[in-house]
């Protein structure tokens, strides 16, 4: 089973994750089997997983998510890091510590994505600061360096993985110029997380961008989100509850050679979780997979039960077929009883012989319904103790006839033969 997975944009760090599960897949001949296909960025990766082109996607969860996405995995939680940057020259003002603060200065955002800028409007917003009052200006990442040494903005945000070597190199080219950056701290995040729920209340840890002193000082709060693997809602249980085995077990593999692979977590399986969780990836979670039995046993069991229907039908009307046959072997048999009692009063051997012949014609009549099915074994044995009682008798009575003179044979048929008349 090979799985499409939406993922850019090019040179990302996303997809080299997913280059790197794809090689490790391939690599344990795992059971699913990964192929990108590479887009721009998460909105198009969300795109084509609503459009059903791909099977997987990592998105970025303060988009829009498709509703067909369902939650495998966290592929990686973002921290956002608002920094300002000392002013030199003519360009030298009051120093920017707070978000309140921004209102009529020019906000640096790394990255192309309109995500990055809608986010910073949450952010301005919570804290009064009208978007419409600042310059937002997006730099790519590779310019970034380039913009703090030409002072194109008084403050920068940046939103990544806390380790984030994008971040780290925009930090360190700020401290490059003679500055001391400033980071900004988000003291709102808990009402921002409660407001917006795909965002979370976060800290940067201090030190976290290195430096003497530590860079930053102390513990910054900050607000999150989430890069999310989802998988189309229309692949299988069973498919998902592979693969999300199969990421976890690979993950634990790739960290030490690749250690954005240790960012990936389980995904959040609360019934009121942004994203909903995929029911294959909930089960390996919730460690209920389901064995080949559990999945099927329903169907297995009422599958036996038509089939026991059925064979008592079949059985019914088979056994209504041959009803007749049953009939004419009951009556049979009873025929049998009464020459067990006929043998025994018999005058000669000539009549003995005579029924000793339909007895034969009985047993093979007898026979041949058994081979139908149209009596069963135990019939079948009743019929042979009768028919043993019958030989029985036949042969006592042979025994008496052939004791008798032959006249007095004679005589008796004649004088029955008269009675009979």
């Amino acid at each position: 089973m090979t799985l499409r997975i939406a993922v850019g944009p090019a040179n990302s760090d996303d997809v080299k994750v997913v280059q790197t599960l794809t090689q490790g897949f391939a690599q344990h001949k795992s059971q699913v089997r990964l192929r990108p296909i590479q887009t721009d960025g998460a909105t198009a990766s969300a795109n084509a997983l609503a459009e059903g082109k791909v099977d997987l996607a990592i998105v970025r969860g303060d988009l829009d998510v498709p509703k067909n996405a369902q939650a495998v995995a966290t592929l990686r939680k973002n921290v956002v890091v608002l920094w300002s940057v000392p002013a030199k020259g003519k360009k030298k003002g009051a120093k920017i510590t707070k978000i309140a603060q921004l209102a009529g200065h020019r906000i640096g955002v790394v990255g192309r994505t309109q995500a990055n800028v809608n986010l910073l409007k949450v952010i301005l917003q919570q804290y009064g600061v009208d978007p419409a009052k600042v310059e937002i200006v997006q730099f790519p990442a590779n310019e970034v360096a380039e913009a703090i040494k030409a002072q194109k903005a008084d403050v920068y945000l940046a939103a990544g993985p806390v380790n984030s070597k994008i971040t780290a190199d925009a930090i360190a080219a700020s401290i490059k110029e003679g500055g001391t950056p400033t980071f900004l701290a988000i003291d709102s995040a808990d009402a921002i997380a409660q407001n917006h729920p795909v965002y979370e209340a976060s800290e940067i840890p201090a030190g976290t961008y290195g430096g003497s002193p530590a860079r930053p000082e102390d513990e910054v709060k900050t607000i999150s989100f989430a890069h999310h693997i989802v998988a189309r809602k229309g692949v299988s249980e069973t498919t998902i509850a592979a693969f999300t085995r199969q990421l976890f077990a690979v993950r634990q593999q790739l960290v030490t050679e690749f250690p954005l692979a240790a960012k990936i977590e389980t995904p959040d399986t609360d019934k009121d979780a942004v994203i909903p969780v995929h029911p294959g990836a909930a089960a390996f979670v919730d460690g209920e997979e389901k064995t080949f039995l559990d999945k099927y046993s329903d169907y297995i069991w009422w599958g036996l039960m038509a089939l026991s229907a059925m064979g008592s039908i079949g059985a019914w009307f088979a056994g209504y077929l041959k009803k007749d046959e049953r009939d004419s072997s009951n009556h049979q048999r009873e025929r049998l009883l009464d020459m067990i009692a006929a043998a025994r009063k018999c005058e000669t051997t000539e009549e003995l012989d005579q029924m000793q012949t339909e007895a034969d014609d009985i047993l093979r009549d007898t026979l041949r319904c058994y081979d139908h099915g149209a009596i069963e074994e135990g019939a079948l044995t009743a019929f042979n103790i009768a028919l043993d009682q019958f030989h029985a008798a036949v042969a006592d009575r042979k025994t008496v006839l052939m004791s008798l003179p032959h006249n007095l044979q004679r005589a008796g048929a004649q004088f029955r033969a008269a009675g009979n008349a």
